[in-house]
């Protein structure tokens, strides 16, 4: 029988680590950071008061069928007038929360008009915003917060409030998971986002299954001056999980190997990068993420 996965994260990051999913689980679930507040995202959340669609939307479309109009209609952009920049599939995930009473029973739905091979769902089931601090100031907002990453290094990452309430399913997938995957993308804004709620946190230490993290091939303004190790400490510090550490030996951040090992954590080193060395290719990384199962 094929193995049931559980991605956490948020982002680009997530998108294609599911698109590597694709490639070897019978099961994927994706438990997505809701956190976000730039964009339309954002615009949605000051106006609606709800949970941040924006990175739950690509992770449907990750997961999408190539069949039909809807991928591409969900990733549609108004140009101009009151919606401009708004995504087509942020409004309509909107429409069925607030039509279904709920959001994971609209993402369940938006997942079958996609035709998706796997279930998405938040991490939390209301708003939450994030806070850092960020050198010596408490930044507010995952915009901020990766913005002032720049300048200085950012820690003790909280949500506002600090303790919500996890989805119900994502924990339950956690809990009877085959393998549990960090994905690589934005390291404290959508990563340890997702660790900072409280359940999702234990449910991630207590899982039978193997814990890994995808080290990111590069840095991000939130990330500068990091290099892969500084990942894996993040994840550690904010008190994740980690079992194994997938990274690239030739691509990408460098990582110490015998210091990963004396934390605990078995480095894995794997060619998963694509031929640009930035980004990492979804075949080689369901090679190497599979093989440790």
């Amino acid at each position: 029988m094929r193995p049931r996965i559980v991605a956490l994260g948020g982002g680009h990051g997530l998108a294609v680590a599911l698109r590597a999913l694709r490639e070897y689980a019978g099961e994927i679930t994706a438990v997505v950071s809701v956190a976000d507040d730039g964009g339309s995202s954002g615009r949605l959340r000051r106006d609606l008061d709800i949970p941040a669609p924006g990175d739950l939307r690509r992770c449907l479309v990750a997961l999408a069928s190539d069949a039909g109009p809807w991928p591409a209609a969900f990733e549609h952009r108004f140009r101009s007038g009151e919606l401009a920049d708004h995504a087509l599939g942020n409004l309509v995930l909107v429409g069925l929360a607030e039509t279904l009473g709920d959001l994971p029973s609209a993402l369940d739905h938006a997942g079958r008009i996609l035709g998706a091979v796997g279930r998405v769902l938040p991490a939390t089931l209301s708003p939450v915003s994030l806070t850092a601090r960020v050198g010596d100031e408490v930044v507010t907002g995952q915009v901020a917060i990766a913005k002032a990453g720049e300048k200085a290094r950012i820690h003790d990452v909280r949500l506002v409030p600090q303790d919500p309430r996890a989805c119900e399913d994502a924990l339950q997938a956690i809990a009877r998971a085959d393998q549990v995957l960090l994905a690589p993308g934005s390291l404290y804004t959508s990563i340890v986002a997702v660790l900072c709620v409280p359940e999702i946190r234990a449910a991630v230490a207590e899982t039978p299954a193997r814990v890994v993290q995808v080290a990111n091939l590069a840095t991000e303004k939130e990330t500068t001056g990091h290099d892969g190790t500084d990942h894996l400490l993040a994840v550690l510090e904010s008190g994740g999980r980690v079992d194994d550490l997938i990274f690239d030996p030739d691509n990408g951040l460098a990582v110490d190997a015998a210091r990963v090992a004396a934390l605990g954590v078995r480095p894995v080193a794997a060619p998963v990068a694509g031929p640009a060395g930035n980004w990492h290719d979804p075949q080689q990384l369901a090679k190497a993420l599979s093989a440790l199962l």
